[in-house]
């Protein structure tokens, strides 16, 4: 089962340069122009978790998207970024799931999975965490060499929890659920989503997001044992 700090010792999110203003091209690698996993992308993966989710480049409907398969494991795929967002900031996708878990519940630690989520990682801000919080972080960032995001937005799609509701994580305070999709609706068909982070920044934490240093993908059921599909189109980013 993942603890409470599972998205900070399993996420090196570290942006290597300072931060910049998004340029017109969309930072993110397309999947449907990768030759392989590793053109842009690294493996997500968490202490104590041992069975990973499978990600693989596949043709579904007549384009090149990376299909996810979660078996009682949990692992993701993530892209380093290192931007400073202004007063917008969309991030759209589409994905498809091929069914939500039927013990899911974002408001439970038992029930914390989801067939398929987009997470997006902020910069951490020392002044504004407290001496334990940045005593805990020191220590792993010495374990893992890198330094650590903060605040972090979740776009699930849910199973119980109300489309458009934010909810903290039950693991964490520092990351926000946003439930952008919920229930068995519109599984087996493409869905399009598309946010505004620095709108749901504001919305979620009260105040103007800090760089942003990376988005993740991630389908995992670690927690309820289940099972389920999920394929993700390009994801794009643009002012």
């Amino acid at each position: 089962m993942k603890s409470r700090w599972y998205w900070l010792t399993g996420i090196s999110l570290c942006a290597l340069l300072g931060a910049q203003v998004l340029a017109s091209d969309n930072p993110i690698p397309h999947f449907s122009q990768m030759q392989s996993l590793d053109d842009g992308w690294e493996p997500l993966q968490f202490p104590k978790i041992e069975q990973h989710t499978r990600y693989e480049l596949v043709q579904e409907d007549g384009q090149q998207v990376v299909k996810a398969t979660t078996d009682g494991g949990a692992s993701g795929l993530i892209t380093r970024l290192n931007l400073k967002p202004e007063d917008s900031l969309e991030l759209a996708w589409q994905w498809k799931v091929s069914n939500v878990f039927e013990d899911g519940n974002a408001r439970e630690k038992s029930g914390d999975d989801y067939p398929a989520r987009i997470y997006v990682a902020f910069e951490f801000q020392p002044d504004k965490a407290g001496f334990f919080e940045r005593a805990k972080r020191k220590t792993v960032e010495v374990l893992f060499g890198e330094t650590l995001p903060g605040n972090a937005l979740n776009y699930i799609w849910a199973n119980k929890l109300p489309e458009g509701e934010f909810i903290t994580n039950s693991y964490t305070d520092r990351t926000m659920m946003v439930a952008v999709n919920s229930g068995s609706a519109r599984t087996g068909e493409w869905v399009r989503v598309e946010r505004d982070i620095v709108a749901d920044y504001r919305k979620a934490f009260g105040e103007d997001p800090p760089p942003l240093v990376g988005i993740a993908i991630m389908s995992d059921s670690d927690n309820t044992g289940e099972k389920a599909t999920a394929w993700y189109r390009d994801i794009t980013l643009t002012p």
